[in-house]
């Protein structure tokens, strides 16, 4: 049986581009994930990250679990987790994975933009890594998945989310005529400040990425009332760790992981 054909543009779901609905229902795409990005120093720093921020035992929410791997740990140490994806060849893996583990992990295919089958107030920690929010289309649709996190915490609650940073485009000459074309045509209101059309990935073409200013990324997270407690720069050297983040860490960062909570 052939999989059904792909919806016309103005069918797809609020914050999905073109791209990025291709890239959610590629069954290669979803089977090699974990295999491409296996030697990720973020892989290992995220995690860390978020045992740090998330409470002991708390119930957490994966946005955007992709293949499982935050789910699975979290798991094994005995929490209740909930992955959420869009990718229902990524949620396959997911499943597998966690079957082969022997561990119990429950999944939602869903819209990170549209979660309000989700009662408010459930979790303990909410996770949102690798870029994922920069993949959602849309400034306010953006915001809106940040605001679900910020409603499906209890009060004290903590939200890791990973950004890239858009000025490290800076360090090679591609990337410093890229920042010049979208910085002025921002300007003239020809395109949106920061999203970026990335190289085609596993066969993938016309994936944006928007990619985050350490402002936006801490703006973003307190419009909505969050209280941020910890930014992290990273690099791409191994472990991810910026050796002197104070010396212009806004333009040398890799990208950033951000810790927020909640008030009560």
């Amino acid at each position: 049986m052939s999989p059904p054909s792909p919806p016309p543009d103005w069918q797809l779901p609020p914050g999905v581009s073109r791209g990025l609905w291709d890239y959610l229902h590629d069954a290669g795409v979803a089977h090699n994930y974990d295999a491409a990005l296996a030697h990720s120093w973020l892989f290992h720093t995220d995690m860390a990250f978020v045992e740090k921020h998330c409470p002991p035992g708390g119930r957490l929410i994966d946005l955007g679990c992709g293949t499982g791997r935050l789910l699975v740990a979290f798991a094994r140490r005995g929490h209740f987790v909930l992955g959420v994806d869009l990718s229902a060849e990524m949620l396959k893996v997911a499943r597998a994975k966690a079957k082969a583990e022997g561990v119990s992990v429950r999944l939602l295919r869903a819209n990170l933009t549209d979660l309000g089958c989700l009662a408010p107030e459930s979790f303990a920690c909410a996770a949102c890594l690798f870029s994922t929010l920069g993949m959602v289309a849309g400034a306010e649709q953006r915001r809106n998945v940040v605001r679900h996190a910020f409603r499906l915490l209890r009060p004290g609650g903590r939200f890791v989310l990973h950004v890239h940073n858009r000025w490290f485009n800076f360090w090679n000459p591609q990337g410093r005529r890229w920042l010049v074309r979208n910085t002025l045509g921002a300007l003239l209101g020809r395109v949106v400040a920061g999203d970026c059309l990335m190289p085609v990935h596993q066969g993938i073409a016309n994936l944006t990425l928007h990619l985050f200013t350490r402002r936006e990324a801490i703006g973003l997270l307190t419009q909505v009332g969050f209280r941020v407690l910890e930014v992290k720069p990273l690099s791409l050297r191994p472990h991810s760790e910026l050796p002197r983040p104070w010396w212009f860490g806004w333009v040398r960062a890799y990208g950033y992981l951000l810790a927020a909570e909640r008030p009560n």
